[in-house]
């Protein structure tokens, strides 16, 4: 329970969560942040990237990677005063309330309970060239069959299974699965560069602009690049179960998008100067390949690297079912943290022997097998799962504003300078990186906030728990952003959809225009969300915990 100091500061003690097992070390808690940045995405976004954005892709991905350090040095503060479990929501509802708070959990919670799934498909998908009966195409998709689903709940129940025995159980599987993934992505950059290396490309097919320089923002959230960064987060999530979180949360935050961020640079390098001359004959747009397990081990065969394509054929099964398992254990901590802030019902919060929400995980690997009914493909799921997670980063800057006013005493083992400038940037970031996504993935993204609201009423209106005050006025900043945001994104001229509800993504705001609108609505939102904050009292009542109110 958090509770006033009364030494004239303002600053508070709080009791954090019990009971969870702090087992996560240093290395641990940065490779859960590596092993999941490193999922299915990083086999295709090399591609995907240089068709859109052409040799710009690798401006595109250190862009990425700053934008994204940008908003994790937020949450890497808030994560050392308060290392608590699931606190990418928590910090929500610590700064603004329970409504602000809902927001954040719901949508969080819905993204990351998608994520495995999604894992799940890439796994099945890259199986498929082994295993046909796996998955069948339909309208230019793969999408899984019966034998498929029955293998995919499978899957998703061994990784509920090893997160149910315990945090030190999945900390040894995914350490060694990282350290494979890691090898992986090394060995393919080297292999790469040594087979086919043509700096020329670089210059010679369009220049190094091709399709302009706004090509270079589209392709951050069009080619995967902010979702190959998403991961970072894992180690605010498991902040609460790490031995030493003032050491190990800023250094497994910013050293898991350092690490990766270098990696996936130099691997567009390698793509981009590694691909031979008949294959961008028609331009950077058109480069193809048709092996079913990805571009890189295209690329390899074509180069005559069959040793090669083999480690790429294995690690399409690999990569993207660790980063299920980590995301099957984040979601764990989603559904926790949720009931924590008393926006979900209590029994999440119910830990087994090993110190894990068993609860949580049960809800967890239910509502993930729900996901492959409506979103049988892998392509059908991973925007929504990019642009819901993005959103919520938003919080963390707002909430890292509010509590450097409200709590000025706290101790900040880890501070950042220049505090407003900062979080304001981080806020801007998020903001952008939904903008350019397009209204295609946003209009599904708005309908699934509002239906969140409606699950809130509900829940107000049911709940048989003393609930914390809903916080309406300091959180109202959230449905201003958010209707800002759906307008912004509706008269934008990014993913105009074929069929929509609301023929968005056709208007007359582009990169340039759209991206100065957004700086001074940014600029405003976060204003008003800092001049409606809680009172000191009020932000004291939001750290406590539920349970005791």
């Amino acid at each position: 329970m958090a509770t006033p100091l009364h030494d004239g500061t303002r600053r508070t003690t709080v009791r954090l969560d019990t009971g969870l097992r702090r087992d996560i070390g240093r290395r641990s808690l940065l490779f859960t942040g590596v092993g999941s940045i490193i999922g299915s995405g990083w086999l295709f976004s090399s591609l995907e990237a240089a068709r859109i954005a052409g040799p710009g892709a690798i401006f595109s991905w250190l862009i990425g990677a700053v934008m994204v350090t940008l908003i994790g040095l937020t949450f890497a503060e808030l994560s050392v005063m308060f290392p608590v479990a699931g606190g990418v929501i928590r910090f929500a509802q610590f700064g603004f309330g329970s409504f602000a708070g809902f927001f954040a959990g719901w949508v969080l919670w819905v993204a990351c309970a998608a994520s495995a799934p999604s894992e799940v498909l890439a796994v099945l998908q890259y199986a498929k060239p082994y295993l046909p009966w796996l998955m069948t195409e339909k309208s230019g998709v793969l999408v899984v069959t019966g034998g498929g689903l029955l293998v995919a709940i499978g899957l998703m129940a061994v990784f509920s299974v090893i997160n149910v025995f315990g945090v030190k159980l999945f900390v040894r599987f995914n350490d060694a699965l990282v350290w494979w993934k890691l090898l992986i992505i090394v060995v393919t950059i080297g292999g790469l560069f040594a087979l086919s290396f043509h700096p020329g490309n670089l210059v010679e097919h369009g220049g190094l602009f091709p399709a302009g320089a706004g090509s270079v923002f589209t392709a951050l959230p069009a080619a995967g690049i902010v979702f190959a960064f998403l991961g970072f987060r894992q180690g605010v999530e498991f902040a609460g179960e790490s031995a030493d979180p003032q050491r190990n949360v800023p250094f497994a935050v910013i050293g898991s998008i350092v690490v990766t961020g270098l990696l996936y640079v130099l691997l567009q390098i390698a793509f981009l100067t590694g691909l031979p001359e008949h294959l961008l004959g028609a331009g950077w747009a058109h480069v193809t390949f048709t092996d079913v397990a990805g571009p890189l081990a295209g690329l390899a065969g074509i180069l005559g690297a069959t040793w090669l394509a083999v480690l790429l054929y294995a690690d399409a099964i690999v990569s993207p079912g660790d980063t299920g398992l980590i995301y099957t254990a984040v979601t764990t901590r989603m559904a926790f943290a949720n009931a924590r802030n008393g926006n979900a019902p209590l029994a999440l919060t119910r830990l087994n022997r090993r110190g894990i929400p068993w609860i949580a995980v049960l809800l967890t690997f239910v509502f993930g097998c729900l996901f492959f009914l409506p979103f049988p493909g892998w392509q059908k799921i991973i925007g929504f799962i990019t642009s819901a997670t993005v959103l919520t980063f938003a919080f963390g800057p707002v909430a890292f504003g509010a509590l450097r006013r409200t709590l000025p005493d706290q101790p900040r083992p880890f501070r950042l300078p220049c505090g407003d400038l900062l979080a304001y940037l981080a806020f801007l970031s998020a903001n952008l990186i939904v903008f350019w996504t397009g209204w295609e993935v946003n209009e599904k993204l708005f309908a699934a906030i509002a239906l969140g609201y409606v699950f809130l009423a509900c829940y107000r209106k049911f709940a048989r728990r003393t609930l914390p005050a809903l916080d309406f006025r300091a959180g109202s900043w959230c449905l201003i952003w958010i209707a800002g945001m759906a307008v912004l994104s509706y008269f934008g001229e990014f993913g105009a959809a074929k069929d929509t509800v609301l023929p968005g993504g056709r208007g007359p705001l582009g990169m340039i225009g759209g991206t100065l609108i957004i700086a001074g609505f940014s600029a405003a939102v976060y204003a008003y969300a800092m001049l409606l904050r809680p009172s000191f009292a009020n932000t004291i009542a939001n750290i406590g915990d539920p349970r005791e109110q």
